[in-house]
């Protein structure tokens, strides 16, 4: 039996499905909306449903949008030929957030993992064969991330790729900023040494 009345407990059990948010949380959660205003539970409710109504995929990169095409590939701005392939949307906001990049995208929605059923047909790979001919992409990035998978993903996309004589790089990767040599893993230290860059005398 519940400690909580039926609609509260529905409600935490309903918030504690949502990845990262245990019972406890989900019950502090449930707590705070019961104890404000009614028009937070209205605008939380209204803003789950619009993201369901209203949210698809863009038909050219494949973010997540509420336009088509989506604002990043709208921009003629950065129609500079560079092409930045991702994983996956949270992955592409990463690179957006960190104002580095000014090209384009391209959202694969996972990575080869032949083990949990997934192959290239499973990808968004076809749709970026499409674009290479349709739009005038003079780089390809791979910024997958460093994983067996995402590796996998890379050697792949790299022969694929490579018959288009397009130019191919991946993002560096290795030792982050502020980190400690002694506590790296062996594939992050590889990387590191992989990618090593000359410095100017």
């Amino acid at each position: 039996m519940s400690i909580y009345p039926a609609p509260l407990e529905h409600l935490i059990k309903n918030l504690s499905r949502l990845p990262g948010i245990g019972q406890k949380s989900a019950a502090r959660v449930a707590l705070h909306i019961l104890r404000r205003p009614k028009d937070l539970a209205e605008d939380l409710a209204q803003s789950l449903l619009d993201v369901k109504d209203k949210i698809r995929f863009c038909s050219v990169c494949f973010n997540f949008t509420d336009k088509d095409p989506c604002a990043i590939c709208a921009d003629e701005s950065r129609s500079n030929g560079m092409l930045c392939i991702v994983e996956g949307p949270g992955d592409q906001l990463a690179l957006e957030e960190s104002g580095a990049f000014k090209g384009k995208y391209h959202v694969l929605h996972g990575v080869l993992s032949p083990l949990d059923g997934v192959g290239p047909e499973d990808l968004k790979i076809g749709e970026l064969m499409g674009r290479l001919g349709r739009e005038a992409i003079q780089e390809v990035i791979l910024a997958t991330n460093p994983t067996t998978e995402g590796e996998a993903t890379v050697s792949f996309l790299n022969k694929l790729l490579s018959e288009k004589g397009i130019k191919i790089s991946r993002i560096a990767l290795g030792i982050p900023m502020g980190g400690d040599l002694k506590y790296m893993d062996s594939m992050t230290l590889r990387h590191a040494l992989k990618s090593r860059t000359p410095l100017s005398p």
